[in-house]
């Protein structure tokens, strides 16, 4: 089965592909983006007021447009003891109504960092999946959640990945690392929560 993952970000695509490759064996999926399609992709506003909102929106304009099996994610930032005017929550890259380039991004959030000392962090995580016109799936589940991180104010000396900024700020509390000096499958883990695992295991079996 192909499916389209409504995301145009490349690295969002490969985590998510790396996590689901234990589903291939079972389900036969075919996982590919919206830069894998030849064809004008519709801009979707994502007005909601929560990560599962703005999933549902994207997710099932895809489909209104494309026709195929098709999810969309989305997240939302929370950090714990900061006042509400810098609280991100769905607003990770948007702030002040500006929407803010991966370098921006660091400076921005290494700054509170630098104003609250390193703040602990976590995401929520929600998505939709709509598999055709009269069955669609989703779910903002606290096993979708992110473990507690913290946001350094100054990033990893050496790594930066494109379309995943704040991960070269984050470091695990429990080891004291920066995510990206952890193990390698340690890493995919943080991309892509075990939630969304069970998520597509319970909608396969469902359509399938």
């Amino acid at each position: 089965m192909k499916i389209l993952y409504g995301t145009g970000n490349p690295a969002k695509l490969s985590a998510m592909k790396t996590r689901l490759e234990c589903l291939n064996k079972k389900y036969d999926i075919e996982l590919i983006g919206l830069k894998d399609l030849d064809t004008e992709i519709p801009q979707v506003p994502e007005d909601g007021s929560t990560p599962l909102e703005n999933a549902h929106q994207k997710a099932v304009a895809y489909y209104n447009a494309f026709h195929i099996p098709v999810f969309s994610c989305d997240s939302g930032l929370y950090f714990d003891n900061v006042s509400e005017e810098d609280q991100p929550g769905i607003h990770v890259r948007t702030v002040h109504g500006k929407y803010l380039t991966d370098k921006e991004m660091l400076e921005y959030y290494s700054g509170l960092a630098q104003k609250y000392g390193n703040l602990t962090a976590h995401y929520k995580n929600a998505i939709c999946f709509v598999y055709d016109a009269k069955q669609l799936f989703e779910a903002m589940e606290p096993s979708m959640e992110s473990e507690r991180f913290l946001i350094a104010s100054k990033p990893h000396s050496a790594v930066r990945k494109k379309g995943f900024p704040l991960d070269s700020l984050s470091i695990d509390i429990k080891t004291g690392k920066y995510y990206y000096d952890l193990p390698e499958q340690e890493l995919d883990q943080v991309a892509v929560e075990d939630g969304f695992l069970k998520f597509f295991e319970r909608v396969l079996d469902e359509i399938i």
